[in-house]
């Protein structure tokens, strides 16, 4: 839900229309989301994110903690270097996703879920010197479609679509298509955002909306914590690429993680749908997708691209044939889809071991992990 500490000023700009569902609080668009897509193309703008987010961890313990509670190896990462981690159920499931980023002084986490990460962290401090902050209300996120950082601003450069230290793929070399796609998010103090962003607009950027980031992200292959649902595994979006390292210490879920990247099958596959567009409708997040009169999956989200047409992003149980043809339902009615495949169907990544396969390192397979409730001794 919408609140004022996350309707941003910026929707008093001239053309400005609203986004919603997970989105709210920010622009849409701001009157011509076709030329702003090509100017997010074009390395040429600006994305109000001030919707997303902020968590601070502070204390000299935070980076050992952090790296003791999550998907990811944070333990020795350098100052202004930008990872992605995930906080996993005891089952593996995907609870909270966030990205990364240490000033030295201070670790950043930029999340969907930004209070209820901050109270799972907080509560798990124990007696360790750390101390944990929900600012979403004094600090906000602004996005830009390039890499270099401006000195002196805390800034999260996206690894995605490279394959991170300790990651692995669960897609073939020949089908991403994700290459071009670059992104950083720029933190600035909440009170200054609409001046910071009129300084980017004096600099040459254009002002774009959600509908254009959101088309390029699809485009792109790139997963977002609004994606997931109550039972999503990492896998599944072929997450291992940025927010998993697999062979890091223990924590919570990580037998989940280990078992699925040694065994194989996730059971379902994140794919790029192509829409039939012959009218303006498209599908909501959760429309379900369907094979004949059987449901088969869901969209996760959805967009206009301005070369590609309508497309989304469905999670597909894993077994479907990436040749069939489908149908999405939309608000209209039926909407015909063509896959385009993201993550393999035969659910094997890209460093699966022989079976049988060793267990990972770090991990003890036979008598569990003590993150997961089990016995390390």
């Amino acid at each position: 839900m919408t609140d004022v500490l996350t309707t941003s000023p910026l929707l008093r700009r001239a053309g400005a229309v609203a986004a919603t569902g997970a989105d709210a609080g920010v622009a849409w668009h701001y009157g011509d989301p076709t030329a702003e897509q090509r100017a997010l193309t074009n390395g040429r703008a600006v994305v109000d994110q001030s919707h997303l987010g902020i968590v601070t961890v502070t204390g000299p313990d935070r980076l050992t903690w952090l790296h003791s509670l999550s998907t990811q190896q944070i333990t020795g990462l350098d100052v202004g270097e930008s990872t992605e981690l995930m906080i996993l159920s005891p089952k593996g499931r995907i609870e909270h996703v966030a990205f990364v980023v240490d000033d030295g002084a201070t670790t950043w986490l930029i999340s969907e879920t930004a209070p209820g990460l901050a109270e799972h962290l907080d509560r798990m401090r124990f007696m360790l010197r750390v101390e944990v902050a929900n600012v979403t209300d004094q600090w906000a996120a602004l996005g830009a479609p390039r890499t270099e950082v401006e000195p002196g601003v805390v800034t999260w450069v996206d690894p995605w679509p490279r394959i991170g230290p300790g990651g692995t793929t669960y897609v073939e070399a020949d089908a991403r298509v994700a290459d071009a796609w670059t992104w950083q998010l720029a933190l600035v103090p909440r009170t200054d955002l609409d001046e910071e962003v009129q300084r980017r607009i004096d600099a040459g950027d254009r002002l774009v909306g959600t509908w254009a980031l959101e088309a390029l992200r699809i485009a792109a292959h790139r997963p977002r914590g609004m994606e997931v649902d109550e039972v999503a595994l990492p896998h599944e979006f072929d997450w291992l690429r940025t927010a998993v390292h697999l062979h890091k210490g223990c924590y919570r879920g990580q037998e989940t993680v280990a078992k699925v990247h040694n065994v194989g099958r996730p059971p379902r596959r994140l794919t790029l749908l192509h829409l039939d567009g012959s009218d303006a409708d498209l599908p909501v997040a959760q429309a379900s997708v369907l094979l004949g009169d059987k449901q088969i999956g869901h969209v996760t989200s959805a967009a206009r691209h301005h070369e590609l047409g309508p497309i989304a992003l469905a999670l597909l149980k894993r077994s479907v044939d990436p040749a069939a043809a489908l149908v999405v339902e939309g608000e209209s009615g039926p909407i015909t889809a063509a896959q385009e495949v993201i993550v393999n169907t035969d659910g094997h990544s890209a460093d699966r071991p022989p079976q049988p396969g060793p267990t990972m390192r770090g991990l003890l397979m036979g008598k569990g992990c003590a993150a997961d409730g089990g016995d390390m001794s």
